[in-house]
């Protein structure tokens, strides 16, 4: 990225470009970011530079993927080297950032005209911790209940409505190998098979804690939960046991699956001919009850080691309004770019309703209100929903069947990893 001419700092010219409302003196040249690549980012940075120009600040972007970006930030913040003043945040880390104190408090320093209310209320669930806003959305989502239209109007079924009415058409329509009535994330990880049970696991009416914050993740509810999606897997293909979500998606596109419950900015996969085989084959509504839908989101959050001063901070707030705002989520969609949406506004906007099929419209109507925090939000959650992820791969493969007791090591495990932290 070329340097430009440094203009005033901190004093931001442009009327786009949202105010904080008291006047700033101070001059940041530079701010970096930490990041993860997106489809959104790289709309962004082609009107970055004009940024720039604007703000008299240089704005510097890191990329890492997704595993090398957690532990960067982590350690960066860890060890107060402040190398970087914003990094990219998710709803799997915002508990561990913020009870930490390694990123501050968002909403001091994103500007009011910036209107952070407008994101969607599951989005902002999982940007905050304890009720406190950390990180503005950059991308986000929900769950649909992706189904085959075609192959259930063939089949004279409605759409199912109740997680009961569900199962029972998985069965119905599972004709192996050419169609398949189920497919889901098996393999390993807090965002991959723990991601996907944990809406059974409360839909079964199990929680991760009880009143004393003690896991409670093997209660009956629980139990119950882990037995209903190892069985599903026998409608599902060969080796789902093991699917990341990749796998998954290709399985339903291919064409030889029915149903799916996965995020909701994955429509657009669907939806693509020159990809899929099921393209305006497809519908899209919430998961049936009394399932919720899985809140996710990845955002930018102001670093409270690498932005030490009050000045630096307000800079870094008014970059992150200007990165998440209404007029780049429309570019975004000027540029083709769908699934990368988390605002109200957006959704309701005109280039919106006239360029998104009708029937992903309507999922989205569907869902929304529906939408809520689904993981268990504490800092010590990366490390206890992986070791949750690796025993459920381990029922849903056969290595261990008995549930009860896979689950108790897990709530052992999770117990310990408390301590802990608490001891820290």
């Amino acid at each position: 990225m070329k340097p430009v001419q440094l203009l005033t700092a901190c004093a931001f010219l442009g009327a786009s470009l949202p105010t904080l409302g008291t006047a700033q003196t101070c001059n940041v040249p530079v701010l970096k970011v930490l990041a993860q690549k997106s489809l959104g980012l790289s709309v962004m940075e082609k009107s970055l530079p004009d940024y720039q120009k604007r703000s008299g600040t240089r704005i510097e972007i890191n990329y890492f993927g997704e595993n090398d970006r957690r532990a960067k930030s982590r350690l960066d913040a860890s060890t107060a080297a402040g190398s970087y003043q914003m990094y990219y945040v998710d709803e799997a880390n915002v508990a561990e950032f913020a009870s930490a104190g390694w990123v501050v408090p968002l909403l001091k320093y994103y500007p009011k005209d910036a209107d952070y209310d407008d994101f969607l209320p599951g989005r902002r669930a999982v940007a905050s911790y304890k009720g406190v806003a950390y990180f503005a959305p950059l991308i986000g989502g929900g769950d649909f209940l992706f189904y085959r239209r075609d192959i259930l109007e063939k089949a004279h079924l409605p759409v199912p409505k109740t997680l009961d009415e569900l199962v029972a058409d998985i069965k119905k329509l599972n004709a192996p190998p050419n169609m398949y009535g189920w497919v889901a994330r098996g393999q390993r990880g807090s965002g991959m098979n723990v991601w996907r049970w944990a809406p059974f696991m409360l839909a079964e009416g199990g929680t991760w804690t009880d009143k004393s914050q003690a896991p409670t993740f093997n209660s009956p509810g629980a139990v119950k939960a882990t037995q209903l999606y190892r069985d599903l897997f026998k409608y599902a293909p060969p080796g789902s046991s093991t699917y990341n979500w990749s796998n998954a998606l290709e399985a339903f596109r291919s064409g030889k699956v029915a149903f799916m419950i996965e995020s909701t900015p994955f429509a657009d996969w669907m939806e693509d001919p020159t990809k899929s085989s099921v393209a305006d084959k497809v519908g899209y509504v919430r998961p049936p009850a009394p399932l919720p839908s899985a809140a996710y989101g990845h955002g930018l959050a102001i670093s409270s080691v690498g932005a030490k001063d009050e000045c630096t901070r307000q800079a870094a707030g008014k970059f992150i309004a200007w990165a998440t705002g209404k007029d780049q989520e429309q570019a975004r969609l000027r540029d083709n770019v769908f699934s990368d949406y988390n605002r109200s506004s957006t959704i309701k906007s005109e280039y919106f309703q006239k360029h998104v099929k009708p029937q992903i419209l309507a999922g989205l109507n569907d869902t929304n209100p529906v939408t809520k925090v689904t993981i268990w939000s504490s800092p010590q959650w990366p490390d206890i929903g992986d070791n949750l992820g690796i025993a459920l791969e381990e029922v849903f493969t056969g290595t261990r069947p008995d549930i009860q007791a896979t689950l108790n090591d897990a709530v052992q495990y999770a117990q310990d990893a408390m301590e802990h932290g608490a001891k820290k």
